[in-house]
């Protein structure tokens, strides 16, 4: 089966191949006949129920430096696509929810990855909370006064934007640290979202998983351990990726969100494991393929494709 993927990504001159796991599905794409076709989603438009966007096709090659050859830019209409990736990054703003609503209108006659509605009613740290045990105790809320109560019962606290990517804005205050209420003043300041407050979690020093999973079944998984010293374990902020094994708990875990993963059409997801705990379900653009290919061999991006081809395949 040959497939017409299109690509909505960031700019594909920036990536960086040693770990972009959108890098990775392209180069699986292409080694299984498919086309490839990238855009950006300033160049969506909506038309008469018609979704258009101005990109380019594209070859993929693993050369650092020279890592793809681009064809003329042209407008297409996206319904003629079998598939559309929906990798760009988040920020999941407005402009990211504005995407998912043109996605929708093609979906599922062009099989959108992830489901576009999906993404949108699934933010990371709050999909999470649907499942409840698995995770520590959390708190969201814009409610300083409940998040000093949290904090009394609680002791030593994690604090997350609601909507931060790649660690981004983490911080941690223990029981008497005095700096929280300026902290939670700059989070007033520079937006509108709720904070997350989390019970610390000690076991992070081991690491962080990331379990990547395909239409709800888990495929493997990556350790992210933080620099000495820091509690933030992802890759864009210095953690270091070692292999690990799927734990009866990371697979309970799995087995609690998998069906629901799948009911969604939420086909590749990366879910965040700290210990016993579940603390993040990433359905944007969950990363981490890259090394998990590369410590154990296994391609989830390879497992995602034949996952795609069969249900193209379906009447």
């Amino acid at each position: 089966m040959s497939l017409k993927v299109a690509v909505q990504m960031d700019p594909i001159e920036g990536v960086n191949i040693e770990g972009d796991t959108t890098f990775l599905m392209m180069e699986s794409a292409q080694a299984r006949g498919h086309s490839l076709f990238v855009y950006l989603t300033d160049s969506l438009a909506l038309e008469d129920g018609r979704v258009f966007a101005r990109g380019r096709d594209i070859q993929v090659r693993r050369v650092a430096g020279d890592h793809f050859t681009a064809g003329p830019v042209r407008r297409v209409e996206l319904a003629d696509f079998d598939v559309v990736l929906m990798r760009q990054d988040p920020p999941f703003d407005m402009h990211y929810i504005d995407a998912t609503f043109f996605l929708e209108a093609i979906h599922p006659k062009t099989l959108v990855v992830n489901h576009p509605a999906e993404v949108r009613s699934a933010p990371e740290k709050l999909f999470v909370t649907r499942f409840p045990g698995l995770q520590p105790p959390t708190l969201i809320t814009w409610d300083r006064e409940a998040i000093r109560d949290f904090r009394a019962r609680h002791g030593d606290i994690v604090l997350k934007p609601l909507n931060g990517r790649g660690g981004s804005g983490v911080t941690r205050h223990l029981k008497d640290d005095p700096n929280l209420d300026t902290l939670l003043e700059l989070h007033a300041e520079l937006g509108r979202e709720p904070v997350i407050v989390q019970k610390f979690l000690p076991s992070v020093s081991k690491g962080d998983k990331r379990i990547l999973l395909v239409d709800g079944e888990p495929v493997g998984a990556i350790n992210r351990v933080p620099a000495k010293g820091q509690i933030r374990s992802n890759m864009a902020v210095g953690g270091t990726p070692e292999p690990v094994e799927l734990s009866a708990r990371d697979r309970e875990i799995c087995a609690a969100i998998g069906p629901e993963l799948k009911a969604r059409g939420l086909i590749f997801v990366g879910i965040d494991v700290i210990g016993d705990h579940l603390t993040e379900i990433n359905v944007t653009s969950p990363t981490g393929a890259v090394a998990l290919k590369r410590f154990t061999g296994v391609d989830a991006t390879d497992v995602m494709w034949s996952r795609i081809e069969a249900l193209r395949a379906q009447p």
